[in-house]
């Protein structure tokens, strides 16, 4: 008696369900993943950010903080990308889980490594990076329960958030490393303390509006104002 290979059966079964229910065969793709323009930016801010990983652990500290606000304005607009086109089930669903990948990398290891070096690598430091990325991955999981859920629910935008935005980082800490770099504060202590913070809005059941057009554009130019104005005064430093 002949069996046949579990690989290749459940293979077959797979690309038949899949043309039942007329969605894309995608075991036929010649690379993983999707690469359309939809999923460009996410790409780039999750390069962005390990970027400022690298710039982290070298100590280069004004680096590092702009490659995590390039990251945070890449999320910002991925999402409106996104939406230019008529996706897929499959590539929706994809889309939902790149960006929360990317976002894991972006907003919670790259400040996570960043307050550790910046804190001397002190054991304290290095829970509370653990603990505040640990909280980040828990969020960005919930998020994709939820998300996808809604999504099968409705086609309607979302309205609401569940926990405090990762992408909030982007803009608290530079703005935290800035006020230190020019002894607004006087300790490293500063940083650790923050990531605490963070990381208990992450995980707090406490439901935030989404950002309407005006306040996103607003978002938007204060990330802008923040990338131009640390270059700046990281050129100046240098002279």
């Amino acid at each position: 008696m002949k069996f046949a290979k579990p690989g290749r059966a459940s293979s077959a079964k797979f690309r038949q369900s899949s043309a039942q229910e007329g969605k894309p065969d995608i075991s036929k793709r010649k690379i993983v993943g999707f690469y359309d323009y939809t999923v460009v930016l996410t790409y780039c801010g999750m390069l962005c950010a390990f970027c400022g990983i690298l710039r982290a652990v070298n100590r280069e500290f004004w680096e590092a903080m702009i490659c995590l606000m390039l990251a945070g304005i890449c999320d910002m607009f991925d999402g409106a990308v996104a939406s230019t086109k008529n996706r897929n089930a499959c590539e929706r669903r994809f889309g939902i889980q790149i960006d929360s990948l990317s976002d894991l990398i972006s907003f919670g290891v790259l400040p996570g490594i960043f307050v550790y070096v910046i804190a001397e690598q002190t054991p304290l430091a290095g829970v509370v990076a653990a603990l505040f990325v640990l909280c980040a991955l828990i969020r960005l999981a919930y998020f994709n329960v939820l998300e996808e859920e809604r999504q099968n629910q409705t086609s309607e935008k979302r309205k609401s958030y569940i926990g405090v935005p990762v992408t909030t980082v982007a803009i608290t800490m530079p703005i935290a490393y800035m006020m230190y770099d020019y002894s607004l504060f006087k300790t490293t202590a500063c940083f650790p303390i923050l990531l605490l913070l963070m990381g208990a809005g992450f995980i707090s059941p406490v439901e935030i509006k989404k950002p309407g057009t005006l306040l996103k554009m607003c978002l938007i130019l204060l990330g802008v104002l923040e990338v131009l104005g640390m270059m700046f005064l990281m050129t100046w430093g240098e002279k």
